[in-house]
């Protein structure tokens, strides 16, 4: 090895010792000097100035908690416990039979029969809740996120959608063509 190789090594062998001996050192720094920024403050609850906003309560049912309303099969009831109620069924063939089997806070069950057919629906969480479409010859659900907002008619298909609540009480609507 020559001598300009052997002072190049020695230099490059330097300037790598000065350069880890500096990092050592701002690592090893005792933290003595105050900060640019301090942290964030971690949040763990509402502050003074922002209380949290309550959720708003349920639209009222147009029919109350009368489930008699839901005879002529156009109804919009505030169900607070199990219960049954009778409507006629689609096309003309006879009465259905809606069967409201768990309500609670953010959670509602219910099972529909009309002639052979069946449905059930379930919904849980806030703001959740099932549209079931009942037609002469069938049905289908659909569950997530509903508001409350009366669903449309449909032609010849009675349309019966339940929405949770925080409180324990589903606002439930039937909707007849």
């Amino acid at each position: 090895m020559s001598e300009r190789t052997r002072a190049r090594a020695a230099l490059t062998t330097l300037a790598i010792l000065a350069a880890l001996t500096a990092l050592t050192t701002a690592a090893c720094d005792s933290g003595t000097h105050e900060p640019d920024e301090a942290p964030p403050t971690p949040r763990t609850g509402p502050t003074a100035s922002h209380p949290p906003t309550p959720e708003p309560p349920p639209p009222s049912a147009a029919d109350g908690t009368d489930p008699d309303a839901c005879t002529d099969g156009d109804c919009e009831i505030t169900v607070t416990e199990p219960m049954t109620l009778h409507f006629p069924a689609p096309g003309g063939s006879g009465r259905a039979t809606l069967s409201v089997t768990e309500v609670g806070p953010n959670k509602i069950e219910y099972e529909v029969k009309s002639g052979s057919n069946s449905s059930r629906g379930a919904a849980t969480g806030p703001d959740q809740g099932c549209l079931t479409y009942l037609r002469e010859h069938g049905s289908g659900n659909s569950c997530g996120t509903l508001d409350h907002t009366r669903p449309s008619p449909r032609p010849d298909t009675v349309v019966i959608q339940a929405t949770t609540s925080t409180d324990g009480a589903t606002l439930l609507h039937i909707v007849s063509p």
